[in-house]
């Protein structure tokens, strides 16, 4: 047996950005996160200093339903700036007091089951602040392109694991920053790399806004506003799960693979099965954003509730026209949104 070596980080978010990567199938790998937005704070934080639109002591403002406050706040912390969160209503005292105690200052919008009118608030909280505090610099995760910019360090990683073989990439959509970015990357290598998108219903991202999922505050699957973030043109394919099926999949991922993570990474998973059984000839790489902390009285609590994720299927459609719940799958092909669907140039398998 050799011995192992162990690596001495400077900074805990040196050590909590390093993913494990499992494989859940012969053609599906988990690239697991404690938190994937680590890579987006720390790639924009570092980028922004090294160009002088920001400086050592200046505060750093944002909106952020959870995981990306931190992952700002700790970017923040190592680097010697402020910060400053305008928090969802889905922000936990678990994570309320982590930031607190990094020296992050937090406005919390009041209880609220309207997505669209939380973001609503938050964005209009930033402007007022700005107002108020010029100085002030808004990181805009959701518009800004530098959040991209630290992803190409997760597509490296990806890359030197799975060397070989066509690549097919799903992640949840959010920002828009992680799939789009790690996939971008990974193209400059390989432009076969298929990038699978997933959306709940009810995002304004990919056309479902006229849905609505009472039970779902997925964070960081979908939108209430438009994302500048967002580059259609890099999807491949997009599903779009309600939070019935994204329960069953994460509880299932933890019941057949002890992995314990959110809601995002659950519903990732539930698509890259369906994708991989008609395309077993590709590797399909599941972005498991963050733990399943967040989700415990949610989703883990209720465990009993959730259905089996093995008796279900999507509806395959050619139009938005066509999207219905509960789980919906469409050819994307890399297009822009607004522009017609031409027909399908996938190849199904035939069983």
């Amino acid at each position: 047996m050799t011995a192992m070596s162990a690596l001495v980080h400077d900074h805990v978010t040196d050590a909590i950005k390093t993913p494990a990567l499992i494989r859940l199938e012969p053609n599906i790998v988990l690239i697991r996160f404690e938190t994937l937005k680590v890579y987006a704070a720390l790639g924009a934080v570092r980028s922004l200093l090294a160009d002088g639109t920001v400086r050592k002591g200046q505060t750093l403002i944002d909106s952020s339903s959870g995981i990306y406050a931190l992952a700002l706040a700790m970017a923040c912390h190592r680097y010697g700036l402020r910060c400053h969160i305008v928090a969802s209503t889905t922000v936990d005292l678990t994570m309320r007091s982590q930031l607190e105690i990094l020296g992050a200052t937090v406005d919390q919008m009041p209880p609220s089951d309207d997505l669209r009118l939380d973001q609503r608030r938050r964005v209009a909280r930033v402007h007022e602040l700005l107002e108020r505090h010029p100085d002030m610099h808004w990181m805009r995760q959701y518009h800004d392109p530098v959040h991209y910019v630290g992803y190409a360090e997760v597509a490296a990683l990806v890359a030197r694991a799975l060397p070989s073989g066509p690549l097919t990439v799903v992640g949840s959509v959010g920002t828009g920053a992680s799939t789009g970015g790690i996939a971008r990357s990974l193209r400059e290598r390989d432009p076969d790399v298929r990038l699978t998108g997933v959306q709940p219903f009810g995002s304004v991202t990919f056309g479902s806004e006229r849905f609505t999922d009472p039970d779902a505050i997925i964070a960081g699957i979908g939108s209430a506003i438009p994302f500048g973030n967002v580059d259609h043109a890099l999807y491949d394919r997009i599903h779009w799960l309600d939070f019935v099926h994204a329960m069953a999949a994460t509880v299932g991922l933890m019941r057949d693979h002890a992995v314990f993570a959110g809601l995002s990474t659950g519903a990732a998973y539930l698509v890259a099965g369906w994708e991989a059984a008609r395309n077993p000839e590709r590797t399909h790489v599941v972005i498991g954003a963050d733990t399943g902390h967040r989700y415990t009285a949610r989703v883990f609590a209720r465990h009993r509730e959730a259905v089996d994720p093995a008796g279900l299927a999507p509806r395959e459609i050619a139009s938005l026209d066509e999207l219905a719940l509960p789980w919906a799958a469409m050819d994307w092909r890399r297009r822009r949104f607004g522009i017609p669907v031409q027909p399908s140039y996938r190849k199904e398998r035939v069983s």
